[in-house]
């Protein structure tokens, strides 16, 4: 009886080791939202914020969220924390959930979190103004499709805060499911994006191949002071100074020259017209010829045309003048003066500095603000911890029950009758398309292959032709990799400036012009459109 005795160190050893586990499972910050957020989330008093938000159930289940209630609005409300929050003690997961119940075209769905304000700042006043220290989440409008992850850090040189930008970031998931979305961040200087418990992108803070503009600034730069020599000479090739015209080199030699060999071919009818006016059109009851001119038949193409070689006068047809050699220009030789592509000399950087360890600000509140052309985005059980345990336990219990109700009632929604069989082989080749996009080495193409996919997902009736597309972007990129080609040019996220557009807005113009006369003659039941000459 003795031996089975416990003695009072293990006891106690046992209650110890118990009582820290309960206090390490607990999350630094947490919301539900469960009740109404009235009280503890601060809605903010700017005047351009006025986006109703709501404590509203998610579609389709008894969990309640914050909901963005209305389209085409600014929003912002925030939560400060009964206690900062350092980032630089071990391990820091930020975590929440989003779904967007009506998708997302063009807004964000992403976090702000504060640095320490100013001692006269209130929650009241919070807006896009307010600095954070980190910003996190999906955002989505027209090329843009990223979780973004941004950080910002201060200089310790110059006192500036900087924002920091994760390169090649995860895409925004494009269904209504809800989605849980995860940062680490390690002691290691290492981050770790995760979507839905998987892990998407994974960085480190120290890098300049991880972050736009490194956090580490370059040890030296251009000098912004040196001026290129006016005598400096960046031509490679030159126009040859003693090539000469040869003599037989005829400039004004046209390109093209009729066949002389050609003959009209048998059975051509000169005397036909390629039109004729149709006989079986009659003049409307309703024409008026002094208001609208004397009344004209309708052309259509003439029958006889169509059996013999042509109509109308014969004219021989153009071949390429064997004499054509186009305007002569002296063959280019190399530039005995060439000295180079010129650049500044670089001199040391001041603004440099050495870092072990990003210079992580406190958080000490969650803020939410943001423009969106969508409603029915829906913020749900935000988190802060400093255990990804804590966090891989909330996706479990909080995130995963509901997202596989969703997804069940999606296979069913898309195994039904009335959905269509394609649907669910477009939802998964979208997926894979997404995927594809975020591929680093595809980054400068990332824009367009992105509004190619949003394009086919808009327009269910174009998918087949759109897709074939990207298929088309991908194997020409592809090819250009392989055999060599002009470097890509990455695209600005800003719409470019309007005159810039103006070939393509003039062509848009004109094919939505012959839409509508193409829709103006099917109303007349396919038949020509009459012509009227004014007198």
């Amino acid at each position: 009886m003795r031996g089975s005795r416990i003695k009072p160190q293990l006891v106690f050893a046992l209650i110890c080791a118990l009582v820290f586990q309960i206090y390490a499972s607990d999350p630094l910050f947490y919301e539900s939202f469960d009740e109404n957020f009235d009280g503890r989330w601060i809605v903010s008093h700017r005047e351009d914020f006025k986006g109703v938000w709501k404590h509203a159930k998610s579609d389709g289940h008894d969990d309640h969220g914050l909901l963005v209630s209305e389209p085409a609005k600014k929003y912002a409300i925030v939560k400060e924390l009964d206690k900062p929050v350092s980032l630089k003690d071990g391990t820091v997961v930020l975590q929440y959930e989003v779904r967007l119940q009506n998708g997302l075209e063009c807004g964000g769905a992403y976090l702000k979190y504060l640095r320490p304000q100013e001692a006269s700042w209130v929650a009241e006043e919070f807006d896009n103004e307010s600095p954070y220290a980190i910003m996190f989440g999906p955002d989505k409008c027209g090329s843009t499709n990223k979780i973004h992850f941004i950080l910002k850090h201060k200089n310790p040189k110059t006192g500036d805060y900087v924002e920091h930008h994760l390169k090649f970031p995860p895409s925004v998931p494009f269904d209504k499911l809800t989605h849980v979305y995860t940062a680490v961040i390690t002691p290691d200087n290492h981050l770790h994006i995760l979507i839905d418990g998987e892990e998407k992108k994974k960085a480190n803070f120290l890098s300049s191949e991880d972050f736009e503009p490194p956090l580490i600034p370059p040890k030296t730069i251009p000098d912004p002071e040196d001026k290129k020599p006016e005598d400096w000479d960046e031509r490679a090739k030159i126009p040859d100074p003693e090539a000469t015209k040869p003599n037989d080199w005829d400039e004004d030699a046209p390109m093209e020259i009729e066949d002389a060999d050609a003959v009209k071919p048998e059975g051509w009818l000169d005397d036909e017209p390629e039109e004729i006016d149709d006989p079986e059109a009659s003049k409307p009851e309703d024409w008026d010829d002094e208001e609208d001119g004397e009344w004209e038949a309708p052309k259509i193409d003439n029958p006889k045309c169509e059996e013999a070689p042509g109509c109308g006068e014969w004219k021989r047809p153009m071949k390429r003048n064997p004499a054509y050699k186009g305007k002569w220009s002296a063959p280019l030789i190399d530039n005995p003066a060439y000295k180079g592509i010129w650049k500044p000399r670089d001199i040391p950087n001041p603004e440099y500095f050495e870092l072990e360890k990003p210079n992580y600000e406190p958080i000490e509140a969650i803020g939410i603000d943001i423009w969106t052309m969508q409603d029915g985005i829906l913020f749900d059980n935000i988190l802060i911890a400093d255990d990804e345990k804590v966090a891989a336990s909330y996706r479990q219990t909080t995130w995963k029950p509901k997202y596989d109700v969703e997804k069940e009632k999606e296979k069913v929604d898309e195994a039904s009758p009335g959905s269509g069989a394609l649907a669910g082989v477009q939802k998964k080749v979208f997926e894979l398309l997404y995927k594809i996009a975020d591929i680093p080495f595809l980054e400068a193409y990332k824009i367009k292959i992105i509004d190619l996919i949003e394009k086919a997902e808009t327009q269910p009736n174009l998918t087949l032709g759109i897709l074939g597309s990207v298929v088309v972007v991908l194997l020409t990129i592809l090819f250009r990799l392989l055999f060599g080609g002009k470097k890509p040019v990455v695209a600005p996220v800003t719409p470019p400036a309007a005159p810039t557009e103006t070939k393509s807005a003039e062509k848009d113009t004109t094919e939505e012009k012959e839409e509508e006369d193409k829709e103006e003659d099917k109303a007349d039941g396919g038949a020509q459109r009459p012509r009227r000459r004014r007198a």
